[in-house]
């Protein structure tokens, strides 16, 4: 599976700040639904800031994007079934970086999920999608 990173604006977005709200970034995947199994997420980082990917169990109760948010600016990742998070790598590390790839493979048993950039503020700028396994 495919995954897209980015944000509006250029390098100097917000003075360098993530406090950005309404949509500013995004995280898109190619695919809404798939099977069960193993699944390997391949994550291009096509912004100016470094993102990375979080793959979270979604309560069946739960909406996309509702998360509770730290006073970190994050949300609770406790649950993460795996990141990616590595420049030109697997798994977790600092961020993948702007014009960078990473990937990340993780067994989903059906349900539902939700993909999300866990640096601080990009959640709550929108950077989140839901994934249905079948």
């Amino acid at each position: 599976m495919n995954i897209s990173l980015t944000n509006m604006g250029g390098p100097m977005m917000g003075g360098g700040s993530a406090q950005m709200s309404g949509g500013a970034m995004r995280l898109r995947a190619d695919q809404g639904t798939v099977k069960q199994g193993t699944m390997s997420f391949f994550v291009t980082n096509n912004g100016s800031v470094t993102h990375e990917l979080v793959v979270l169990p979604l309560p069946q109760s739960q909406i996309v994007g509702t998360q509770p948010i730290g006073g970190d600016g994050k949300i609770d990742e406790t649950r993460s079934l795996g990141e990616a998070s590595n420049t030109c790598g697997q798994g977790s590390g600092e961020g993948i970086l702007p014009g960078a790839s990473g990937w990340v493979t993780v067994t989903l048993p059906s349900g539902r999920y939700e993909l999300i950039c866990n640096l601080p503020g990009h959640y709550a700028a929108g950077m989140y999608s839901q994934l249905t396994v079948r």
